[in-house]
């Protein structure tokens, strides 16, 4: 247990370590311009010239000034704790204690995190089970199918090129058109980003028997039904579960770029809210909200994947 936790401790004491120093540089200009209108003296001339100059080299001619990025009410680059203060108040704060939260009203706050975050683990699902099963179909055809490997597969690898920017408006306008709206549109763009590792992988898992096991499976006179259920889809589980551990990211990462034509809700929404105002640490809040869910998600996968393989006889 000691041997796995501290290696992420120090990795994540490092990474703390590089943002805190980091945020120094970063807001050192809008900490030099708020003390100037203080009355304060600082090096670098007015705060056009300021933006010429290196920013190292404002922070070395600054230093007592400099400290104060530390604090700033909007920030370029707001450091952890800003962070999570903001996490701590848009979630148990809001529910806990602010008038529209659970416990004063019975119902999550519409401006909570948790809120926004069920709504975009909602989509996340339904767009990652729809890409799934998509997967697994189009791959069983690929695997027993030459013309479906020969030209499906190719275009399935040319629709990951697209940039999901620029596709998810589109998938939000023409299914609106047609009457389609809430949650689908999400899921379909989640549902497009998820199938394709899922493709990837079951096709090497379909395909994962060698020659002398499918032989056996001919000798006992068994059909391609029975060669799929009995051989085929058992060794492929395992690569079922890699490539599923990729798609529940991947269909996360779908879902909040489809929020943000929506704007009706979701971290995805939240994120783009706080750009508009220039709340940089909303926006941090609601992307390690988003790191929690992917972690939750990819974490129960996992498990998923662990009780199956010890429900086969494998090594989970």
């Amino acid at each position: 247990m000691r041997r796995s936790v501290l290696p992420v401790l120090w990795v994540v004491l490092a990474i703390l370590v590089v943002w805190y120093v980091a945020a120094i540089p970063m807001n050192v200009r809008e900490v030099l311009t708020q003390a100037e209108r203080g009355g304060a003296q600082v090096w670098g001339g007015t705060a056009a010239e300021r933006q010429e100059r290196s920013a190292l080299a404002l922070v070395a001619r600054n230093p007592g000034v400099a400290m104060a990025g530390w604090s700033q009410e909007r920030p370029r680059l707001p450091v952890p704790h800003q962070v999570a203060v903001e996490l701590w108040q848009s979630t148990v704060g809001e529910e806990v204690f602010g008038r529209r939260g659970f416990v004063q009203t019975g119902e999550f706050s519409n401006r909570s995190l948790i809120t926004h975050a069920g709504i975009t683990l909602g989509a996340t699902v339904v767009g990652f089970l729809i890409g799934t099963a998509a997967g697994v179909l189009l791959a069983i055809g690929i695997v027993h199918n030459r013309a479906m490997d020969m030209s499906v597969m190719p275009w399935a690898v040319i629709s990951q090129t697209v940039p999901i920017v620029a596709l998810a408006p589109m998938i939000v306008v023409v299914l609106n058109s047609v009457g389609v709206q809430g949650l689908l549109p999400k899921a379909v763009i989640s549902a497009y980003l998820s199938f394709f590792p899922v493709v990837v992988g079951m096709v090497k898992g379909l395909r994962a028997p060698d020659r002398m096991q499918l032989d056996q499976m001919h000798t006992w006179n068994a059909g391609t039904g029975d060669t799929l259920r009995k051989l085929r889809l058992p060794a492929s589980v395992p690569y079922l579960f890699a490539s599923l551990k990729v798609a529940i990211a991947a269909a996360l990462v779908g879902t909040i770029v489809g929020e943000l034509p929506v704007q009706r809700g979701g971290l995805g929404a939240r994120m783009l809210a706080g750009s508009y105002y220039g709340q940089t640490v909303q926006i941090w809040a609601a992307l390690l909200m988003a790191a929690v869910l992917a972690a939750g998600l990819v974490g129960l996968v996992g498990w998923l994947e662990r009780r199956t393989l010890r429900a086969m006889g494998g090594a989970a």
